[in-house]
């Protein structure tokens, strides 16, 4: 076979094979997948990052105080981010859109509704400063309480973009490294999935070289939100048999190579 023609077969061989698709912003990977977990709860600190750290996972933690328990959390969290997990902006005090169904848990002094956007950039930069004083970093990126991403008609991360590589919102979706709206990356909401449920939508990022990012309240109790410790534990071992397919990082890292790979492909 001539030679131009067996370079052919091999980069399509490549191609088809996931290995030289535009996923290889995904640190030479077929995927990505991030492990985030909302509101800095004790069972992050108590159940997941010990599992994480066990199988050197590093993982996102979107932290806020709004069950004012982070004074007694300080020394754990400083010493996960020193151990290479991301914490991240929730705000501090959690405020949510209510007055609508599913929101009955919305307290009027935590109500979007009777915020101003001038409040919220205040808090959301004040919870930055928090984070700066437990781990001595500047770059962060955010997740929506609730997913609500606007204060009666304005997105109220707009003057604050610079604050942030990126935020997280909660759409479900996995898009390729082009498609992703870094100030709205879509996850996925668990709450009683199986071990099983949950491989599976690793193996759909893996066959699309798509980015998969997973969204965890509580870890084995603590939340109405719930995942059993057996079916994270799972997840998190068929990740680490995957990794030489799989980028499991922080959603800081992933969203720095996305935004490097969309300024160079535009």
């Amino acid at each position: 076979m001539h030679k131009s023609m067996l370079f052919f077969v091999f980069c399509l061989f490549l191609f088809t094979n996931g290995i030289a698709q535009p996923s290889s912003v995904w640190n030479g990977k077929k995927c990505a997948v991030v492990l985030t977990y909302d509101d800095g709860l004790n069972v992050d600190l108590i159940n997941a990052i010990p599992t994480l750290d066990s199988l050197g996972l590093k993982a996102t933690f979107y932290i806020s105080d709004y069950f004012d328990g982070l004074h007694e959390q300080l020394l754990e969290w400083r010493k996960a981010a020193t151990n290479g997990h991301e914490l991240a902006n929730h705000t501090i005090w959690h405020p949510c859109e209510g007055g609508r169904a599913g929101r009955e848990f919305v307290q009027p002094e935590t109500d979007l509704n009777n915020y101003s956007v001038s409040r919220i950039i205040k808090e959301i930069k004040s919870m930055n400063t928090i984070l700066k004083a437990i781990d001595g970093k500047t770059k962060r990126t955010f997740a929506y309480p609730c997913g609500d991403t606007k204060i009666h008609d304005t997105t109220y991360l707009d003057g604050l973009k610079n604050e942030f590589i990126a935020a997280r919102g909660v759409k479900s979706e996995m898009l390729t490294a082009d498609k992703i709206d870094l100030y709205n990356i879509g996850c996925f909401m668990i709450n009683g999935q199986t071990g099983e449920q949950l491989i599976s939508l690793v193996d759909q990022a893996i066959a699309s070289n798509t980015l998969l990012v997973f969204l965890f309240h509580g870890v084995g109790g603590e939340h109405g939100l719930n995942v059993s410790l057996t079916a994270h534990s799972e997840l998190l071992h068929y990740l680490k048999k995957q990794e030489k397919e799989v980028w499991v990082t922080p959603l800081l890292e992933v969203a720095t190579a996305i935004k490097s790979y969309q300024a160079t492909n535009k």
